[in-house]
C-alpha cells in the first residue's frame, strides 16, 4: 500500500527555516517523481519544488528558488524539503505527492502545516 507521511512543519519567525520530511512507503521514491506542493488559505495549490526519477534533476517556482531545497535518500525511502529565509508569504499547508511512472500512479499525504509569523 502506497503512503506518504510528512513531517516537520510548525511556526517559525520571519528569515528562520525548517526541513519537511515525505517518509514513503509502499514503493520506492528513488524511481519516482517526487515533488512538493502548497497551499495557502484562499489560495490554489501550487507546485513549489520537484525531483526528478531519472537522474535527480530538481527545478522549484519562482517564489521558493534560491531558498528552498528538495532532495532525496533513498536508502531512508525519505524526501525532504529544507526551508530558508522564510517569509509570511510562505505560510501554506505543505503536502507531499509522488508519481510512479510505471504504474502512472499518483499519490499524496495528508500535508503539514507550515507558518511564518512574527
Amino acid at each position: 500500500q502506497v503512503r506518504l507521511v510528512e513531517s516537520g512543519g510548525g511556526s517559525v519567525q520571519p528569515g528562520g527555516s525548517l526541513r519537511l520530511t515525505c517518509a514513503a512507503s509502499g514503493f520506492s521514491v528513488s524511481s519516482s517523481v517526487m515533488s512538493w506542493h502548497r497551499q495557502a488559505p484562499g489560495k490554489e495549490r501550487e507546485l513549489i519544488a520537484y525531483i526528478s526519477d531519472t537522474d535527480d534533476t530538481t527545478k522549484y517556482s519562482a517564489s521558493v528558488k534560491d531558498r528552498f531545497i528538495i532532495s532525496r535518500d533513498n536508502f531512508r525511502n525519505t524526501v525532504f524539503l529544507q526551508m530558508n529565509s522564510l517569509l509570511p508569504e510562505d505560510t501554506a499547508v505543505y503536502t507531499c505527492k509522488a508519481f510512479l511512472p510505471r504504474q502512472s500512479g499518483i499519490y499524496w499525504g495528508q500535508g503539514t502545516q507550515v507558518t511564518v509569523s512574527i
